[in-house]
């Protein structure tokens, strides 16, 4: 069983920029969500992903991701997919041990910049760089589902 552990920050300042060790645009979108399990679509580059996530327990949840065909993901995106889309790039920023991955937000959420960690244990330690702000793991407008539903750009 595959269980998601991750903490979500936001992000200050543009001390990140400079540390980066890659980036990659992501488009992706949800089919359905409720409050058991959420179905997203995401094509990452030259890859695509169905991926399935249970409800939130905390920082934690089930997670089941499986390739799919581009072609396939981009007809889900575009014919079943809750609109707008979520459009980002990835920044993975590697700092003390932990590999950050740092969402750049575009389109409907540009000027969001949020921070993920993914840990291997609930209380697993970690050191805070200077670019991070405060935390939003339990802040749902901040789950991109509700990013897609209730964009940053409409928010007051």
């Amino acid at each position: 069983m595959a269980i998601e552990i991750e903490r979500k920050f936001l992000v200050v300042g543009e001390g990140w920029r400079d540390r980066v060790g890659d980036a990659t645009r992501l488009v992706q979108g949800y089919l359905t969500e409720d409050a058991r399990t959420t179905v997203r679509v995401r094509i990452r580059g030259e890859t695509a992903w169905l991926t399935l996530k249970g409800a939130s327990r905390g920082i934690s949840r089930l997670e089941f991701e499986y390739p799919i065909p581009v072609d396939d993901a981009e007809t889900l995106l575009r014919e079943l997919a809750v609109s707008p889309l979520i459009e980002k790039t990835r920044y993975r920023v590697p700092h003390a041990g932990h590999l950050w991955e740092l969402d750049v937000f575009a389109g409907a959420n540009a000027g969001l910049v949020l921070a993920e960690l993914e840990l291997e244990r609930v209380d697993e330690a970690f050191e805070r760089p200077d670019w991070l702000g405060a935390e939003v793991s339990d802040d749902p407008r901040y789950f991109n589902v509700n990013l897609a539903r209730h964009p940053y750009r409409d928010w007051s």
